[in-house]
């Protein structure tokens, strides 16, 4: 387990609910080399004084060094947290999921909003339609196989694909991928309703076609 030892009067802000942990913020990190350059991997959060602060995903290629995961001592960051949380993302937008036109792209999850830093999930057509995720952080991108699994369960929607934001990604050092990571991957051109109107666009880059 790596230990994050944050300089001292910089655990204010951790503490006043910011999630993200600065290099700038940091005196030392303590763990095993390869823990250390594995992007993504938790680390405890600790004060100068080493008490206990946080659960966070550690990144030392990025500027943002952690994203906080959490702030309880007693809740480890395993697979049911990640399964908790995506479960609770999607309920809470359970209703305007419901009440949204087939064609509108629905935020499902909100990153830091929803516990699950870096990660963005929209949907389209419910059930029978299709799932996009980025995985703009770290930490998010090392339980991918776990946030797919939650939220193939959470939403009953057989097809998740990722899409990818190049910069972002490229400032986490992670490879840069578009690609279905369950059920199919969606057409080039659907119809969407954007800003009130239908518009033809590629979900899978954001792309919309001029008409």
């Amino acid at each position: 387990m790596l230990i994050i030892t944050i300089k001292q009067g910089k655990e204010k802000s951790i503490l006043a609910g910011d999630p993200w942990i600065y290099l700038s913020a940091i005196d030392k990190v303590d763990g095993k080399p390869q823990e250390r350059n594995k992007p993504g991997a938790t680390a405890i959060v600790q004060s100068s004084s080493r008490q206990f602060l946080a659960r966070a995903a550690y990144n030392a290629r990025s500027q943002i060094a952690a994203r906080v995961w959490t702030l309880r001592e007693d809740e480890p960051v395993d697979h049911a947290l990640i399964k908790r949380r995506v479960q609770a993302a999607v309920e809470r937008r359970a209703g305007a999921l419901r009440a949204a036109d087939p064609q509108a792209l629905v935020q499902l999850v909100d990153g830091e909003k929803d516990g699950l830093p870096g990660l963005l999930v929209h949907s389209l057509g419910g059930s029978s339609g299709y799932l996009t995720c980025q995985f703009n952080a770290a930490g998010v991108d090392a339980w991918k196989v776990a946030i797919v699994q939650a939220l193939l369960k959470a939403t009953g929607c057989p097809n998740v694909y990722e899409r990818c934001d190049e910069l972002l990604r490229k400032g986490e050092g992670l490879p840069v991928i578009w690609r279905a990571l369950a059920g199919d991957e969606p057409p080039q051109r659907l119809t969407v309703r954007e800003n009130g109107r239908l518009v033809p666009m590629d979900i899978r880059t954001g792309f919309i076609y001029p008409r």
